[in-house]
């Protein structure tokens, strides 16, 4: 998928340290001490992203912020996958490598041979990777361990009476399996975290992109799939997630992704290459402030996903050397 916009964007410490953020009533809102970004001169050119599908719908929302502030700026998005944006960044395709996970070693090995330092992780943003069953679905929680024998090859092919399920009409019907391609970083991040790093069933449908697993999902009532909690919508339903079986499950929302205990909570993360000790030229320099102030954390909520804290966004923004907030 590609877009072009008249802007440009960017993109261990653990969600739980994030508790500060204000959370009344469930509703997030951005850290009062992240500030408004203000407009500099000496801001032009033109930029490339590619990366992550999972995060195409929140680069567009901080290409369109950013055009606000500098109108004659160029930049063109594509997002085919997180496995796509290291290849990118090395080979000099693009500036900016958005990845729903973090980079693997072999990755971070292969910038470092090319470049002599390793890659500059910024995290952008915080979301829950949802597990997605159609509304009218009655299966209310699963466990880890449930994920794994559902959708690797460690567990047979289930029904919903396999988990749980009374109802007739539900208990003897196949689980439909919905997910990504091996490109997708989503991908990655469900086989480390839920299938133990097992291959998924054959049997599992995979789709070109976030959307896609929601809406395929939304239209199986035997469904059932993985998917960043911005793609949430009301023909959906993400079921609460118990880390093990005996404990406590927890809904997939922000005040439990910043407390840590929803155990598909991740960072977002855009990736760049900077030299340590080195100046950032202004044109990404200024959209890395752009993406850590409070117009670009607004954009993380409104495209359904959780901003991080005032400290995780000077922690970044010193890692750029760009001074902190």
């Amino acid at each position: 998928m590609k877009r072009f916009f008249s802007a440009c964007f960017v993109g261990a410490a653990t969600i739980a340290a994030m508790s500060s953020v204000s959370l009344a009533q469930s509703k997030v809102e951005v850290d009062t001490k992240i500030p408004e970004y203000k407009a500099v001169s000496g801001v032009s050119g033109s930029i490339k992203s590619m990366g992550s599908d999972s995060m195409n719908n929140l680069m567009t929302h901080w290409a369109e912020a950013f055009n606000k502030f500098y109108p004659a700026v160029k930049v063109e998005i594509e997002g085919k996958g997180s496995s796509t944006a290291p290849p990118a960044l090395i080979e000099g395709q693009a500036q900016f490598g958005p990845m729903s996970r973090e980079m693997k070693g072999s990755e971070i090995d292969a910038f470092e041979k090319k470049f002599g330092y390793k890659p500059t992780a910024l995290r952008t943003a915080v979301d829950a990777l949802g597990v997605y069953v159609h509304k009218d679905n009655p299966v209310a929680e699963l466990t880890m361990d449930d994920l794994k024998k559902i959708f690797s090859v460690d567990g047979p092919e289930m029904t919903w009476g396999d988990v749980g399920v009374k109802d007739p009409a539900w208990a003897a019907q196949k689980i439909a399996l919905y997910g990504r391609n091996s490109a997708s970083g989503t991908y990655g991040y469900f086989k480390e975290h839920a299938l133990s790093k097992k291959d998924f069933k054959p049997s599992v449908k995979e789709q070109p992109g976030s959307s896609a697993v929601v809406q395929a999902v939304a239209s199986d009532k035997f469904g059932m799939g993985y998917s960043g909690l911005g793609y949430k919508t009301a023909d959906v339903k993400a079921v609460k997630i118990a880390a093990k079986k005996g404990e406590k499950a927890f809904d997939a929302n922000a005040e439990n992704a910043y407390a840590g205990t929803y155990p598909l909570g991740r960072f977002l993360y855009v990736y760049i290459n900077h030299k340590p000790g080195t100046q950032m030229e202004p044109l990404r320099a200024e959209f890395v402030k752009m993406i850590f102030s409070k117009q670009g954390q607004e954009g993380v909520i409104k495209d359904g996903y959780f901003p991080v804290t005032a400290a995780i966004a000077g922690e970044d923004l010193k890692k750029c050397g760009l001074g902190g907030l």
